[in-house]
C-alpha cells in the first residue's frame, strides 16, 4: 500500500479519517487539508466531532482509522509524545496547568530543554502577553483566562510549526482574549501554522483564510469564511433547517 503525504504547500492532511464508539461514528471518512502558514478554522454545532478529529490527530486517541500525514511523515498510531515532539502541539478545550507548579515551572516543563535557556525563554513569552511578573504564582492561583493563556504559552515553549487551538478563548476576559489572538496573529506572521477550533463567528471570520464545517462526523463544507456562511447544509446542521425553509 503507497502512503499518502501532503503536498509540499501543505503541512496537514487526513484522509478518510473515520472514528467510531459503540457503533456510533464520531468521524465519518473526514478530509482534511492545512496549508502551511495558514489559520485555518474548524467550526461546527456541539457534538459534531471537533474534539474527537483533535483527539485523533494529536495521538491522544490512537483508534481511528485513514491517514494523517504531518509534515511529509504518516503519523496516525504515532503516540502523543512521538507527535508533539515532531512539531504538532495542541491546547485543550478545559485549561491543563499544573496547579502546585509556578507559572515559570508550567512553562520550563514543556520545553525541549529544561536550562537557563529555557527559562528565559519562558520569562519571554510570559512578557509578550504581560504575564512576567506572574512568574513566580502557583497556577491553581491564576485566574481561568490567566490559565488559558499560560497553557497557549506552555505550547509555545517546544516551538512547534503548527498548533491545534480548541476554543482557546472561551472563559477568556476580553483583554486577555485580545492579547492572545494577537499572539496567533504574530506568530502566525513568523510561519507557524494554526488550526483553530472557535465558536465566535467573528473571530473565525477575521483569522481564518480557510474554514471547515463539521456536522455529525463529517465535512460539509470548506472554503473561505464568505463562502461557508451562506452555505445551505452548514445552515441547516446550525439552525435545523435550511434558509429555503425560512431559516433566518
Amino acid at each position: 500500500m503507497i502512503e499518502r503525504v501532503c503536498a509540499p504547500d501543505h503541512i496537514l492532511c487526513a484522509w478518510g479519517l473515520t472514528r467510531e464508539f459503540g457503533g456510533v461514528q464520531a468521524l465519518r471518512g473526514v478530509d482534511l487539508h492545512v496549508a502551511r502558514g495558514t489559520i485555518t478554522g474548524l467550526i461546527g454545532p456541539n457534538g459534531s466531532g471537533k474534539t474527537t478529529l483533535f483527539q485523533v490527530i494529536s495521538g491522544m486517541d490512537r483508534g481511528a482509522t485513514g491517514t494523517i500525514s504531518f509534515d511529509s511523515e504518516s503519523i496516525l498510531g504515532w503516540r502523543p509524545s512521538e507527535i508533539y515532539r515532531r512539531g504538532l502541539a495542541r491546547t485543550f478545550q478545559l485549561s491543563r496547568v499544573f496547579p502546585e507548579l509556578t507559572v515559570l515551572e508550567n512553562l520550563v516543563v514543556a520545553g525541549h530543554r529544561r536550562d537557563r535557556s529555557a527559562a528565559e525563554r519562558a520569562l519571554g513569552l510570559l512578557e509578550r502577553v504581560h504575564l512576567r511578573e506572574y512568574a513566580a504564582v502557583l497556577g491553581k492561583n491564576l485566574s481561568y483566562g490567566q490559565q488559558k493563556l499560560v497553557e497557549f504559552l506552555r505550547v509555545l515553549m517546544s516551538d512547534p510549526a503548527l498548533i491545534l487551538l480548541d476554543e482557546p478563548a472561551a472563559g477568556v476576559n476580553p483583554t486577555l482574549r485580545q492579547t492572545l489572538w494577537e499572539m496567533v496573529r504574530h506568530l502566525n506572521g513568523l510561519g507557524t501554522t494554526f488550526l483553530v477550533i472557535e465558536h465566535n463567528m467573528e473571530v473565525i471570520a477575521d483569522l481564518c483564510s480557510d474554514v471547515y464545517v463539521l456536522s455529525d462526523g463529517e465535512i460539509i463544507a470548506q472554503g473561505d469564511f464568505a463562502s461557508i456562511r451562506n452555505n445551505e447544509r452548514v445552515l441547516e446542521a446550525y439552525f435545523g433547517k435550511s434558509r429555503k425553509h425560512g431559516a433566518a
